[in-house]
């Protein structure tokens, strides 16, 4: 028994170490950012947001890539779901305001329902413990665009209206990560209650 639960822990640190995202039970940490809804600019704050129940902050490499496109349209087509589990959803990525104007209000992707917030230089991601790139001359988005801001790894956190992390989900396709998002505040839910 004890060399499984050693052999467990130790599988546990390693996997710390490589993601060093931060965990479950941690405080999240406070940000506001500026961020669109639909087109619209708004000043974002998660202790704001939070006092009306958990937020769901997931951060993507950037607007108008592959993955990122459909992590968006796949939470914009679950919105009344989140919004019926008590639920607010913030994408954060590194693209300028004026990018996430058009994405957030984009019908293919969060199509006006899904805020998306600019964290140019990667200051809140690093705050969360995520790896940020630089920017890769040349790369272009889907719309042919080239991208000249850096990149902040895939994860999202399920943050509690207690401020505390429930949740931090990683190496999930984007569908998966959508509804693995759901399950997680849809059990927050039934908790509460």
């Amino acid at each position: 028994m004890k060399i499984i639960l050693m052999s467990c822990m130790l599988i546990g640190m390693v996997m710390q170490t490589a993601n060093a995202a931060l965990q479950e039970g941690v405080p999240a940490p406070d940000f506001k950012l500026q961020a669109s809804l639909a087109g619209k600019e708004f000043s974002f704050s998660l202790k704001d947001t939070l006092s009306k129940g958990p937020v769901v902050v997931y951060f993507f490499p950037s607007a108008y890539t592959g993955g990122c496109n459909a992590e968006a349209h796949e939470f914009s087509i679950n919105h009344d779901k989140f919004t019926a589990a008590g639920a607010s959803v913030i994408g954060v990525s590194l693209d300028s305001i004026e990018r996430l104007n058009d994405f957030s209000s984009d019908p293919n992707y969060c199509a006006g329902k899904v805020a998306v917030a600019s964290d140019v230089g990667g200051k809140t991601a690093k705050s969360y413990e995520l790896k940020v790139r630089d920017a890769t001359a040349g790369k272009k988005d889907t719309r042919g665009n080239e991208i000249n801001h850096g990149f902040a790894e895939r994860t999202t956190f399920i943050v509690m209206p207690n401020g505390k992390i429930a949740a931090t989900l990683t190496d999930l396709t984007p569908t998966e990560n959508v509804s693995k998002s759901l399950e997680v505040v849809q059990h927050l839910t039934e908790v509460k209650h």
